[in-house]
């Protein structure tokens, strides 16, 4: 348990770097996968058949075809993953910039099985390696810095004198739990509460420390502590020592500092310069992330959260011959035809583009057919 602590921390420490996060990095690292398995066929062949009693030719075909096309694949759609991805907006943001930005997801674990040592194994990998991880080569297991988020400038609350608009706690217990939370802060604004009706005013605390009471649970009230740091890389250490919030709110005039916030931080959401309204988007999947929660919701997110995505594939009866290449024997031919059918990638929108031109040029043709016979009986019935 001490080593797995240790190698976890190690992973951690080096996803910190940021070093695993830039795009071209990951491309090399794929890269550098696939110059393995070319590198290491030959022993990756001869360990096949001492195990598992596998050919050569066995081997490619089972293990290493669909690894070498999923990394082709990670490596020529990577820019097109991980880019941001704008969705539809309602009145209320139609001025906003509003979009969903993939980023790493947690610490995963990869358990290899060993009937497919290598295709099992080193095919999450890619994944992995493309998603922006952290890797530790011991049975693969790939680890990520857990990271956190807090606001980097709040927003001032107005007392209230009058309070009869504000909501309530939900019961005493609760009123009495948030209470006990400012004990050992000093009040900035507001602090005024009413026991009897379960009120407690917009409050801002000063003198908050990571040890404060208020830092050690979820609020759920409206108490905001303020912690002070010494610039922007300081807040982001701060936030990434801790678990990843629901949402981050961001309050800065700099697109650089919310750029820094949005690359070096993670969190359920991220709205900046305001509060809330991201959940207003139906295009926008709402959740959390790792301590925060597990799942998303909203439109058409609701809908996969709650479904099982299966993968659908219906061949003809007819078309057995081209399973011939993966019985045995394995030859060298059926190999070749392997490759040449498993790692040729068709892009069907082509496909489908051409199709459409080839369509639309036809029915032109059949008009200027039309047209030109048309011309021909009238010429004919004149004379």
């Amino acid at each position: 348990h001490d080593k797995l602590g240790c190698t976890i921390t190690q992973a951690r420490k080096a996803f910190l770097t940021g070093r695993s996060k830039p795009l071209d990095y990951r491309i090399k690292q794929l890269q550098n996968l696939k110059r393995f398995i070319k590198e290491k066929t030959t022993d990756i062949a001869n360990a096949m058949r001492k195990d598992l009693h596998k050919t050569a030719n066995a081997t490619q075909l089972f293990e290493i075809l669909g690894l070498e096309g999923e990394i082709n694949l990670a490596v020529s759609k990577l820019a097109e993953w991980a880019a941001a991805r704008p969705v539809n907006k309602n009145l209320l943001t139609i001025a906003d910039d509003v979009y969903i930005q993939p980023e790493p997801l947690g610490v995963v674990l990869i358990i290899g099985a060993w009937n497919y040592p290598i295709a099992v194994t080193l095919q999450p990998l890619v994944g992995a390696i493309a998603a922006g991880k952290a890797q530790i080569c011991c049975l693969l297991r790939l680890s990520i810095l857990i990271k956190i988020i807090i606001i980097n400038q709040l927003p001032q609350y107005n007392a209230a004198s009058q309070y009869s608009y504000y909501g309530r706690i939900i019961n005493q217990r609760h009123f009495k739990r948030i209470m006990a939370l400012t004990e050992g802060s000093t009040l900035a604004i507001g602090g005024d509460s009413d026991e009897s009706e379960c009120y407690i005013a917009p409050t801002v605390l000063r003198d908050v420390t990571p040890g404060s009471k208020v830092m050690q649970e979820e609020i759920f009230g409206p108490i905001l502590p303020i912690i002070i740091v010494n610039g922007l890389k300081e807040a982001i250490q701060f936030i990434n020592e801790r678990e990843k919030p629901l949402a981050l709110y961001i309050f800065s005039s700099s697109k650089k500092v919310i750029k820094q916030m949005i690359s070096e931080t993670s969190s359920g959401a991220l709205v900046a310069n305001d509060c809330l309204v991201h959940f207003t988007i139906s295009d926008l999947p709402f959740g959390g992330v790792g301590n925060s929660g597990t799942g998303r919701y909203h439109g058409k997110y609701s809908f996969d959260q709650l479904s099982h995505l299966r993968s659908c594939l219906i061949k003809k009866l007819n078309m057995e011959g081209v399973n011939q290449m993966r019985y045995p024997p394995h030859t060298t031919e059926k190999l070749r035809w392997a490759r040449v059918l498993l790692l040729k990638q068709v892009n069907l929108a082509r496909w489908r583009q051409v199709a459409q031109v080839a369509v639309i040029a036809a029915m032109a043709a059949f008009v200027v057919q039309v047209r030109c016979s048309s011309k021909w009986v009238n010429v004919v019935n004149k004379s």
